[in-house]
């Protein structure tokens, strides 16, 4: 199928590569695409209503704990997402928080764009938060990738 996004592992030209620890969480979904990284990444932040209602449950369900729920400041951001890395093939955004850092990579290369995710937990808070959202990282992962593929360059 032309549009089915796949599990696939982070590409090892990503510069996330290089962060990646003994216990960090790292997964990466693929898509056939040819949509540049930052194009991608700008419609993987556009989320569908149901998207932002889980996000904005996530605000509620957090703010208690004093987590960040629009990112810092930046000069660049894509959604909530202080940009980090912007070149013609891998675009990287996110943040360091309390409980976790992380960050998204997306990649274009050889007609597929790659969206990976990086988090390195920081305390038990960190590690619980992830197994919560993990099943609904994936749906929005999988989700930003199908919506990915349905535009081209």
């Amino acid at each position: 199928m032309k549009n089915r996004v796949r599990k696939t592992d982070l590409p090892m030209n990503s510069i996330l590569q290089k962060r990646i620890g003994k216990s960090d969480f790292v997964d990466c979904f693929v898509v056939n695409s040819t949509l540049p990284a930052r194009k991608a990444a700008e419609v993987v932040v556009q989320f569908p209503k149901w998207g932002r209602a889980l996000v904005f449950l996530r605000k509620i369900l957090t703010a208690p704990f004093g987590l960040s729920n629009d990112g810092p400041m930046a000069e660049d951001k894509v959604g909530p997402f202080p940009v980090e890395l912007d070149t013609d093939e891998e675009f990287i955004a996110g943040f360091n928080d309390k409980h976790l850092n992380f960050r998204i990579s997306v990649i274009s290369q050889s007609g597929q764009v790659y969206l990976g995710t990086w988090v390195h937990t920081h305390n038990i808070g960190g590690k619980l938060y992830l197994g919560m959202i993990y099943p609904f990282h994936v749906m929005i992962a999988r989700n930003a990738l199908k919506r990915v593929a349905a535009l081209q360059a």
